[in-house]
């Protein structure tokens, strides 16, 4: 491949990356997502204390100089809490997310590409699954095997890959019919290789998008269930059982369940703003229109 022709091909990624950041929402909103990823990255350097650390002397303390978002119960720092709580939400996020990713991928390649039949399965078993009510289906699984971070990401896998399969299926549905798709498959290509090749690349825009605006709810999954006693376990920080903490001791120290709740409420806007942002910027289109 020439200079030339590797220049054209990154020249629309750029031109996207360059829609995104000039947007005055997708801006603050990258700003705010790379906030989040390197305070979890750097976790132990950002960090003012160790997070488990218990000074009874200070307990429930406000804010101040020394502790910027007060202390717990236990006199732990909360700033300290949160920024790991920060590593272990986008932890679970990520790797649920992916999971759920690869799960929905395969089988909505397999349902666009296959027959009547396969399709017709899949839609069933992936329709069946969105149907069930979250809440329970999470509650059942954890109390049968317990709560932990394994039992954390297959439950969003599970509710998650429907989206996915939707996605990717339609997508894939379309595409099939096209004509670099049909001259591909005329020259002897293998459905694999078409996949791979040919479907695979269109489909990086909308799953981006969907990614971006399902974060939130698998950190909402996560939060929710470890509210509930049946996500992270203390002492391990968790936004979840933080904000759990913090309504046990809402009348003496409302300062624990305000600092615990804002980065549920800060990340959940980042990730949304960053998917429509994204959407906007992968169809210029869309963006002039608003």
């Amino acid at each position: 491949m020439s200079n030339r022709t590797a220049i054209a091909t990154r020249a629309p990624r750029f031109a996207t990356l360059r829609r995104l950041l000039s947007s005055p929402t997708g801006g603050l909103a990258s700003l705010a997502v790379a906030a989040f990823v390197i305070a979890a990255i750097a976790a132990p350097l950002v960090a003012p204390y160790d997070p488990n650390a218990i000074n009874p002397i200070n307990r429930m303390q406000g804010p101040s100089a020394a502790h910027w978002l007060g202390t717990d119960q236990l006199g732990r720092d909360l700033l300290s809490r949160i920024i790991f709580g920060t590593r272990t939400a986008l932890y679970i996020a990520l790797v649920g997310t992916a999971a759920a990713l690869g799960v929905g991928m395969a089988m909505g390649m397999i349902a666009g590409l296959g027959g009547k039949v396969v399709d017709s399965v899949l839609v069933l078993i992936n329709d069946s699954i969105k149907s069930l009510p979250l809440v329970l289906f999470a509650l059942a699984l954890v109390t049968i095997y317990g709560a932990s971070i394994a039992a954390l990401i297959v439950i969003i896998a599970i509710s998650m890959a429907p989206g996915y399969f939707r996605v990717v299926r339609n997508q894939v549905l379309v595409l099939r019919s096209a004509d670099f798709v049909i001259a591909a498959q005329s020259m002897g290509a293998s459905r694999l290789r078409v996949a791979a090749t040919h479907m695979l690349p269109n489909l990086i825009g909308p799953i981006l998008v969907l990614i971006a605006m399902d974060i939130p709810a698998v950190i909402g999954i996560e939060s929710g269930l470890s509210f509930l006693g049946q996500g992270i376990q203390p002492p391990k920080s968790s936004w979840g059982n933080m904000l759990s903490e913090g309504y046990t001791y809402v009348r003496q120290a409302p300062h624990i369940a305000v600092a615990a709740g804002l980065p549920i409420v800060l990340s959940t806007i980042a990730f949304t703003f960053l998917g429509e942002s994204l959407r906007d910027a992968l169809d210029p289109r869309r963006a002039v229109r608003r």
